[in-house]
């Protein structure tokens, strides 16, 4: 069985010949620094994993080390950066974005691993109403996209994920705005975060538009922002729970398959995002690496309506534990999570120094983990 049916057969919640094993990207800092500069592919079979590409051209997400926003400038939205500090392990970059109605302004921060925000966007209420007129949504050419999913062949899945700052509305405000004044935001003046939700919403099902005929394996939507370590069940509800829905029966429609990204805690919603109609959910952090459950607490509770991506704390056990510790815990989840299928074993997110021996080991392990 090849790495593409393994996984696909797990992401359609069915049962491949033995569990399937990857992780949710590669960062470019650990290919260059433990990996000899080897491209993703390269790197996944080097470990012995299932391959899941992520696909990044045109997505224009702020955190790309080697993110270009002048790309999708246009005459009424320019992005004019003041690059303050181009040292590779303290990027600095001051932008200011031109449009008819005003000027916005955002500051960012870096080093090799990834990029932070130090002012953001959005300032005053009014200023969500410039991101309506003027931010521009790119339109996705499909070309580049074919030629990747050829590439990666049989040996994984291409993923791709809804254009913005993060794939999710509620996330991607998170970006352009304070979370925690949008927090409060819910409270205070909830008819006024709707209208922001609303608008990035509206952008990305234009985005959405372009995606038809996109070959992408799964399309990644949600974010970090949305975890109830973050945000209350309620909050949820109320600001997540309808703008998810309406994105995934758009790229339903399409017939694209669709993971739910929470990446942290998903403890009290577990069927508010089985009720987003999502296919998928990941990355299942567990407590140890900062999420509020276990994935087969999780497992229990939504049963087989979805399948399921992640589960290895990627610090505590895949960087720093033991060979027998890293065995334990593939087999532990295995038999937790993913003995009636639709499991794809993987780190519950980003890892930046991770020995690469500890990598064949995870690998090793799920391969002896047979249906």
């Amino acid at each position: 069985m090849t790495s593409k049916d393994r996984l696909m057969l797990a992401l359609h919640k069915e049962t491949p010949d033995r569990l399937p094993v990857s992780v949710h990207q590669w960062q470019k800092f650990h290919l260059d620094t433990f990996m000899g500069g080897m491209g993703e592919l390269e790197a996944f079979r080097t470990v012995g994993m299932d391959a899941q590409i992520q696909y990044f051209e045109s997505m224009a997400q702020f955190w790309l080390t080697d993110a270009d926003f002048t790309k999708l400038n246009t005459s009424s939205w320019r992005d004019i950066a003041d690059v303050v500090s181009s040292d590779p392990d303290h990027r600095v970059v001051h932008h200011a974005i031109q449009t008819p109605g005003g000027i916005l302004t955002y500051k960012t921060e870096g080093d090799r691993k990834t990029t932070w925000i130090t002012e953001y966007l959005v300032k005053r209420d009014e200023d969500i109403f410039l991101i309506e007129k003027f931010m521009p949504v790119p339109r996705l050419d499909l070309r580049p996209i074919a030629r990747a999913y050829d590439e990666v062949g049989d040996r994984g899945i291409l993923r791709g994920f809804v254009w913005g700052d993060q794939a999710g509305c509620w996330q991607h405000a998170a970006c352009l705005t304070d979370i925690q004044a949008l927090i409060l935001a819910t409270f205070d003046k909830p008819a006024w975060v709707h209208a922001f939700l609303s608008i990035l919403l509206q952008k990305k099902l234009q985005f959405i538009e372009s995606m038809k005929g996109a070959k992408f394996d799964l399309i990644e939507t949600g974010g970090g922002s949305a975890s109830s370590t973050l945000i209350s069940p309620k909050v949820h509800e109320e600001f997540c729970l309808p703008y998810d829905r309406t994105m995934h029966e758009a790229l339903h429609d399409l017939g694209f398959l669709i993971t739910y990204h929470t990446c942290g805690g998903t403890l009290g919603i577990e069927e508010l995002i089985v009720r987003n109609g999502a296919d998928v959910s990941d990355t299942l952090a567990p407590p140890s690496i900062g999420g509020n459950h276990e994935p087969w607490e999780f497992r229990r509770k939504i049963g087989r309506r979805m399948a399921m991506i992640g589960g290895v704390d990627q610090f505590n056990t895949l960087t720093r534990g033991s060979k027998d510790a890293i065995r334990a815990v593939v087999v532990r989840l295995f038999e937790t999570v993913g003995r009636e299928g639709g499991y794809v074993c993987a780190a519950s997110d980003h890892f930046f120094e991770t020995p690469v021996e500890n990598l064949k080991i995870m690998a090793e392990a799920a391969h002896a983990c047979r249906y």
